[in-house]
């Protein structure tokens, strides 16, 4: 452990392993990258209890925490239980306010627990769910990154998703999106930094924009 670098962990979107973030260089010299990855909830957990779960993953002190989508909420729960330098969300939402109509509809009407989950075998249709893409000439590639099968743990996050109200505002929160993400449709959300053609999967796509601009984002003090 190098005092004299930022320590910055990484946290995966929902069904996502760590691999999403293979394009992402930091450099080594400024920066220890560490990245978390999903552990299978307990039956009845809360999101909060989850939280304070993965905060005993973090070894270092101020830590930077960046998490995308469903990762992005869990950063900001992470964030109540710890200090952080910096907590950075991507292709994400900093509350329910910023929460697409069909999600706040599914809240009051209960609809998403009729979603097949049980199809979670099924790699085109856990990408909908996770990436809101189609997949169908990348299949492989999105078989590689969405490794989380398991049916208890999609339906704990899509519960916790629609569900979802920030107990405090995180300081210090960066928020980037892409203004093409279907999943979290940028006219809903406020006050990010937005990238031009970004979609739900820029974090894999568009990694040389975070690679230019990631340094810069994590170093600069508030």
């Amino acid at each position: 452990m190098d005092a004299n670098k930022i320590p910055v962990y990484l946290m995966p979107g929902m069904a996502a392993n760590p691999s999403i973030f293979d394009g992402i260089r930091l450099d080594p010299a400024r920066f220890e990258v560490v990245t978390l990855a999903w552990f299978q909830p307990e039956k009845g957990i809360s999101f909060q209890d989850y939280a304070k779960k993965m905060c005993a993953k973090i070894t270092h002190v101020n830590p930077v925490l960046l998490g995308v989508s469903f990762g992005g909420l869990l950063v900001q729960e992470m964030a109540c239980y710890l200090p952080t330098r910096k907590v950075i969300i991507v292709s994400s939402v900093k509350s329910n306010k910023e929460l697409p109509k069909r999600m706040i509809f599914a809240k009051y009407t209960k609809i998403h627990k009729l979603l097949p989950t049980g199809l979670v075998n099924n790699v085109e249709l856990l990408a909908k769910y996770a990436f809101g893409e189609t997949v169908t000439k990348r299949l492989a590639l999105y078989e590689m990154y969405l490794s989380i099968r398991d049916k208890y743990y999609i339906d704990w996050s899509i519960e916790n998703i629609v569900n979802w109200s920030p107990k405090k505002e995180v300081k210090d929160l960066i928020h980037i999106h892409g203004d093409k993400d279907p999943v979290f449709p940028i006219g809903n959300i406020k006050d990010c930094i937005t990238v031009k053609n970004g979609t739900h999967t820029m974090i894999i796509h568009r990694a040389r924009w975070f690679n230019e601009n990631l340094p810069s984002l994590i170093a600069t003090k508030a």
